[in-house]
């Protein structure tokens, strides 16, 4: 009895926690998000302890209902923009990809949180697994369209800050499940602050010694059916404390999508673009040291041969300047790209900005999806997140502190 009370008086936790759950009905569409500033509620934060399956049992069991409910939504989702029974989708996708093996070796502790969801919310391991694979799934629909992240990241200098910072987009059945996560420190691994909706590990996040990441969807770039997922990979970065084992890892590990991984360490900020057969730093050489993207390759050329119109070699007239990655990018890079400081109030207005209204930054709810969520990351002095549920012209920036030791 003495080794399950821990376990027993974290199950009775997330049992009095998940009374707070989603007010009935109050999960909107996109037909019904709103567009006014500061009307949206704060995210709903909850704090989860333990290791690996443990650590996913209490995420389940706190969540079982909204699990359930987002579980349907992406069935009904799959269906009708592939119409094809989410079944037969299901089963294609699992039967041409093999991520099991390499989430085992590198992240095994992240295979079992995610064996314990499943259990924990009472969901077969594959419809929650899917849930962590939302990169390899849009990579395995070869849809450009399911992607519109826009990070950006600025290194300390001259007594100035680090951040790191990003506008999460995302499917619009998730609006309303947005959810930030506080893990307890456990041994070596520190506390974390990941936002994500229940029943998938990570999106995004940071942890306690300054040290965190934003992700950009690279679909141009292929792809790897036994590689690492990205959810795992960006779980792993929020677990190191290591700036040399986190940077071995990052350029080394298999990965399963092409993705942009802007990393940051303390006042150090990194920018790797990753795809099945090369990881390739990108490095801009701006005067402020500033990083920048959205979801085209900028200098790995290791592209699909149906995707070569967005060869990062090609010259500036033959590339897609116009489609809707291009035009964030700019948008950002015009005010990231300076000689005065960025602090968290110009990156808050470029997380805000909607310079073109059909390519914009800050993307409110429509057909496919919307600003899930927005996040700041402030890497130095004592490491913070400010962070926004839905896109943040719609609210406020919340503060979120670490728990301190």
């Amino acid at each position: 009895m003495k080794n399950k009370l821990p376990l027993f008086v974290a199950t009775m936790l997330c049992f009095l926690l998940a009374n707070q759950t989603f007010a009935q009905g109050s999960i909107p569409d996109y037909q019904t998000a709103t567009t006014h500033q500061n009307h949206r509620q704060p995210i709903r934060e909850v704090a989860l302890s333990g290791e690996g399956y443990e650590l996913g049992l209490q995420h389940g069991q706190l969540f079982k209902k909204e699990i359930g409910e987002l579980v349907v939504k992406f069935k009904e989702k799959t269906t009708r923009a592939l119409s094809r029974d989410v079944g037969e989708v299901l089963a294609d996708f699992y039967q041409k990809t093999s991520f099991n093996e390499a989430i085992k070796q590198w992240t095994p502790a992240l295979f079992e949180e995610v064996r314990g969801i499943a259990e924990g919310a009472g969901q077969s391991f594959n419809d929650i697994m899917a849930f962590n694979l939302l990169d390899e799934f849009w990579v395995y629909q070869d849809n450009l369209k399911n992607h519109h992240c826009s990070s950006m990241g600025v290194p300390a200098r001259d007594g100035n800050p680090g951040y790191i910072a990003q506008n999460m987009d995302i499917e619009a059945y998730t609006d309303g499940y947005q959810v930030l996560l506080r893990i307890a420190r456990n041994g070596d691994r520190p506390e974390q602050l990941i936002l994500t909706h229940p029943g998938c590990i990570g999106l995004t996040g940071m942890n306690e010694m300054g040290i965190g990441t934003c992700v950009n969807t690279l679909m141009q770039l292929k792809a790897n059916t036994t590689g690492l997922p990205v959810a795992f990979i960006v779980r792993r970065i929020t677990s190191s404390t290591d700036k040399d084992d986190l940077l071995d890892f990052i350029q080394n590990v298999p990965h399963a999508s092409g993705q942009n991984y802007i990393i940051g360490i303390k006042g150090e900020v990194y920018d790797f673009e990753a795809s099945a057969n090369k990881v390739v730093r990108f490095d801009p050489k701006n005067e402020n040291g500033t990083v920048y993207h959205t979801n085209h390759p900028l200098v790995n050329d290791d592209v699909k041969e149906w995707f070569k119109k967005f060869d990062p070699t090609l010259k500036e007239e033959e590339k897609p300047v116009t489609s809707n990655s291009f035009v964030r990018l700019a948008a950002v890079q015009r005010r990231v790209v300076t000689g005065g400081t960025i602090d968290d109030a110009a990156i808050m207005e470029t997380l805000r900005s909607k310079d073109d209204a059909n390519n914009p930054v800050c993307r409110a709810a429509n057909a496919w999806g919307l600003t899930f969520g927005s996040v700041i990351m402030t890497l130095t002095g004592e490491p913070f997140l400010q962070i926004t549920s839905g896109p943040p012209d719609e609210s406020d920036y919340r503060r979120v502190d670490f728990t301190g030791r």
